[in-house]
């Protein structure tokens, strides 16, 4: 079986919302799992916005790094530019990718403009995940 981890900050936003997807485009022959440099808590905003495509990530927790799956995963993606400096070093058969994604939890604004900003972070990680479901097989 084939695994994958998404990595960010605090595990509460982007990483979350990028299981969510992995988790329903990749299917059963991939293990998907999220984690960060340090747990923020799953923010309230990722989950809405995910459940507005059909995607319930309400169950999923915020987690640290587990250096174990981490370092037995075939691809690594890092979702913000501190995951990617301070990631743990990975073996050479570990793949690795960089998603810069901005932080919606930093948007600020109306409660409006916050939401947009999740959901066009959202949108870009579904992208992303259909290209990599593409060629991911």
């Amino acid at each position: 079986m084939r695994q994958i981890y998404f990595l960010c900050t605090g595990n509460s936003c982007r990483s979350q919302m990028a299981e969510g997807f992995a988790k329903q485009m990749l299917g059963p022959a991939w293990r998907v799992a999220s984690a960060g440099l340090r747990q923020d808590g799953l923010n309230p905003l990722a989950v809405k916005v995910m459940a507005e495509r059909g995607i319930d990530i309400s169950k999923q927790y915020s987690k640290l790094i587990d250096l174990q799956y981490l370092r037995s995963s075939d691809l690594v993606i890092t979702l913000c530019g501190d995951a990617r400096d301070h990631c743990p070093v990975v073996p050479a058969t570990v793949r690795r990718q960089h998603w810069p994604l901005p932080d919606p939890a930093a948007a600020t604004g109306t409660a409006e403009e916050i939401l947009l900003a999740f959901r066009k972070v959202r949108d870009e990680i579904a992208q992303r995940m259909t290209a990599l479901a593409e060629t991911a097989g």
